[in-house]
């Protein structure tokens, strides 16, 4: 896992457990499909509008909602909440301290924390559990502009490291 194929190196498609992303993804109130390595369509990303604070869906192709992201309004930094069943699963945060590179904390309410680094506006970086490579983000599986993918380990939630992805990408680039 997290190494260049030689399927990749010759062209070819993506890893299943990647999945394709668009840059700058969405607007509030615009709706994307986020694809798996296969081309198939795996999870929409509902943007929903006309609310006080930024918040997005996450739903399965039948329409079942696996993650909803929401602004948090009041903060000394920003701040985005992943809840599923109306109950929070993470907090994605901007750490304060970052001298090096950029970096964003992922903190689960079930104890599963991600430490996210890398070069986040290029879409190159990696989520760490325990110091451990659990994601990697990276532009080099997908030959078309403004799309970049993300590969996820075997024994991680795929949608709430999404979800972090989809929630660093709004805070980064300031989507509105």
């Amino acid at each position: 896992m997290f190494r260049r194929r030689q399927q990749e190196d010759a062209g070819g498609s993506a890893p299943a457990n990647v999945y394709q992303m668009r840059q700058s993804m969405i607007s509030i109130g615009d709706d994307y499909w986020i694809e798996n390595g296969a081309g198939q369509r795996a999870f929409r990303v509902d943007g929903k509008a006309f609310r006080i604070r930024k918040t997005l869906v996450i739903e399965d192709p039948s329409g079942r909602e696996v993650a909803t992201l929401k602004e948090k309004l009041v903060s000394v930094r920003d701040v985005m909440t992943i809840e599923r069943g109306g109950q929070v699963l993470a907090t994605v945060k901007k750490a304060l301290f970052t001298p090096l590179r950029e970096r964003f904390e992922v903190e689960g309410a079930g104890g599963v924390n991600y430490d996210v680094k890398g070069k986040i506006t290029d879409h190159q970086y990696e989520f760490e559990r325990d110091g451990q490579k659990v994601a990697e983000v990276s532009k080099r599986w997908f030959a078309i502009r403004d799309t970049y993918g993300v590969e996820i380990g075997p024994n991680e939630d795929v949608a709430l490291v999404l979800a972090a992805t989809v929630a660093i990408d709004q805070m980064t680039h300031e989507v509105a």
